[in-house]
């Protein structure tokens, strides 16, 4: 394969980011997986390592990288380890709110929460999902209600990413109507502010590492001040940012599908079985040669996308392609690799049977595949209007 996707620059923070990941990261998965947390350490320990934050702007504590191959990097590199639950905790802080904040917020805003989120002693959330609201963000119950010079925000949110431990959350509430039609707001929370309530951990099928939980809003006042970008605007704010939401969950798919394979690979050259190799089996070489050809043309794709959204010409059609296909692959070869390990594939010492659990989530979280192929099938049809 081609190593033209990537520089001299990438290649040396890559040695510094992997050199983390051994220390930090791989001894203690199983310690993370058991308390359901990966707790604050690690965080902090990213941040002083210069892998957190490497694209917020450097006036406000970041690495000031625009180039999002960096981020490809660490992603690649904890999906190496099988820590996956961390990636995705990593993602929420770097690529959804602290894009936000870039984007959208005020300079106020940013000089607030943006250094403590690069040096890792700020967690931050999303909250969108609601019990009754999932990727119908317009079915969306919680309300800001303007009193004074605050917000008054009431409801309800799951599923959400570090909601446990996060000390900030991005909340998404209806601050008003149009033409009978909801208007949402992004407001900020700090999780210290009364009338804040978290759940306890939700118990998962995967991602045991990475704490999600319940959280709610009673009578809970912020400032004004904490909107981010402009009221009843925040639907459009989601369409803007969706897509690189959905492009971090599809790289995600496919360094972690790699990952599986090289595992799986490793694992059938030394496992013996009936007098010879697992992969002298000609239907081991079929089933390999099959999802590495998937994953390679997928990678090919992926990489053409980094560098549409690096240039800017990344859209929410191709988010959702890039998205549902990855994640969809995702799926099937880590359900592939699993067979190929036999029993040992379904126990945890194995890290296969790990990533067969953590790859379950990813055609849900941020839309899922049947959302993608109607974002899709709508672009499609409006090339044709009637």
């Amino acid at each position: 394969m081609s190593q033209s996707f990537y520089d001299a620059d990438h290649s040396a923070f890559r040695a510094s980011v992997r050199e983390f990941v051994n220390r930090e990261v791989a001894p203690n998965l199983d310690r993370w997986e058991e308390e359901r947390s990966t707790g604050r350490i690690v965080w902090k320990a990213a941040g002083s390592q210069g892998i957190l934050g490497i694209r917020i702007p450097e006036e406000f504590g970041g690495g000031g990288a625009g180039d999002y191959r960096f981020r490809c990097v660490v992603q690649e590199e904890l999906a190496r380890v099988g820590a996956a639950a961390l990636a995705s905790a990593f993602s929420i802080n770097e690529d959804i709110v602290a894009s936000y904040l870039t984007t959208f917020g005020t300079t106020e805003q940013k000089k607030a929460w943006l250094p403590g989120m690069a040096d890792g002693s700020t967690v931050a959330s999303i909250a969108l999902s609601e019990p009754a609201a999932g990727s119908d963000l317009r079915g969306m119950k919680t309300t800001a209600v303007r009193d004074g010079d605050d917000w008054v925000i009431n409801g309800a949110k799951t599923f959400i990413t570090s909601g446990f431990s996060s000390d900030i959350v991005l909340a998404a509430a209806r601050t008003g109507e149009k033409e009978g039609r909801p208007q949402l707001s992004l407001i900020l929370v700090p999780t210290d502010t009364p009338g804040f309530a978290r759940g306890q951990k939700l118990r998962k099928l995967g991602l045991h590492a990475q704490d999600t939980a319940e959280i709610a809003f009673s009578d809970v006042r912020v400032p004004l001040a904490n909107l981010v970008g402009e009221e009843g605007r925040g639907f459009h704010h989601l369409t803007a940012q969706l897509p690189l939401e959905r492009l971090s969950i599809a790289w995600r798919a496919l360094v972690a599908a790699e990952a599986a394979l090289e595992w799986t690979l490793k694992y059938t050259s030394e496992r013996k079985a009936f007098g010879q190799r697992i992969v002298d089996f000609q239907n081991t070489r079929f089933k390999l040669a099959e999802m590495t050809t998937e994953v390679e043309i997928t990678r090919s794709f992926l990489e053409q996308s980094i560098l549409s959204y690096n240039d800017g010409s990344f859209d929410a059609t191709l988010g959702a392609k890039a998205k549902w296909w990855t994640t969809e692959l995702q799926k099937r070869v880590t359900d592939g690799c699993l067979q190929m390990f036999g029993g040992y594939g379904y126990m945890d010492e194995y890290p296969i049977s790990r990533a067969y659990a953590d790859a379950r989530v990813q055609t849900i979280v941020g839309g899922t595949t049947e959302i993608m192929k109607e974002i899709i099938g709508r672009d499609l049809a409006n090339r044709y209007p009637s």
